[in-house]
């Protein structure tokens, strides 16, 4: 294994130096500004603005997201089976004053609830289905979040518990302090956190006055019974 792919196999995480350009940050973020925000996969309070579905809301954003240090840096420590199942992008405005408690991702987005053995409990938002699948499906899985905004402790950069994505379902309420530690992912704009689902992740809230941008993307190789289908299917490697 390389130095990345061990990082991410013992630590359920890594952080890479910038892959994208500014020319291509300020590509991304002009396309996202002239998105339609009408839509029912658009969220807008005060405190948060995103977007569900982003791939398919804003399919001109990908010959820049997919460009090929990402592509080849992807092949290259996962292989070259995997796609895309979900996508969204997160902005944590400059005067952000949530936060996200520890937890893991336990659900994938498919196209419709149905009775199937293995994948349960079930949610609804905005019409998307999502499920909680066998843990064999959570523990391939891996997630790229592509940091559009230098991010760090003072505006809600990830706080981790390393390893934590080796131990099946941890809830939170049992996590044992006295065994485990913290670390916070600091990212420079334009790089890129892989993270695996079960890793158990949280976010402080805004201090600094500054955006935290963010698109977040859940990538399987996993095959789902034929009775539903991903909700994002898409493959760009």
């Amino acid at each position: 294994m390389n130095a990345l792919q061990k990082q991410i196999a013992h630590k359920g995480f890594a952080v890479t130096e910038p892959i994208f350009e500014p020319s291509e940050i300020h590509t991304l973020l002009e396309q996202i500004a002239e998105l339609d925000t009408d839509k029912s996969t658009f969220r807008k309070t005060n405190d948060l603005f995103a977007i569900r579905q982003f791939f398919k809301e804003a399919p001109e954003t990908l010959a820049t997201v997919f460009n090929e240090k990402l592509k080849t840096l992807v092949t290259q420590t996962f292989g070259k089976d995997f796609f895309i199942v979900k996508s969204i992008y997160f902005d944590k405005p400059e005067q952000s004053n949530w936060f996200v408690a520890y937890h893991q991702d336990l659900t994938i987005s498919v196209d419709r609830k149905v009775e199937e053995k293995g994948f349960g409990p079930w949610t609804v938002k905005q019409n998307q289905f999502a499920v909680q699948p066998p843990l064999t499906i959570l523990e391939n899985n891996f997630t790229i979040r592509i940091h559009l905004d230098d991010t760090h402790e003072q505006n809600g950069a990830l706080k981790v518990i390393p390893g934590s994505h080796l131990k099946g379902i941890y809830r939170p309420d049992t996590i044992d302090w006295t065994q485990e530690t913290e670390a916070v992912c600091s990212v420079s704009a334009g790089a890129v956190m892989f993270m695996k689902p079960l890793l158990l992740h949280a976010s402080s809230r805004t201090t600094n006055q500054q955006r935290r941008r963010v698109i977040h993307i859940e990538c399987s190789n996993s095959p789902l019974p034929e009775s539903m289908q991903w909700s994002e299917y898409l493959n760009p490697f």
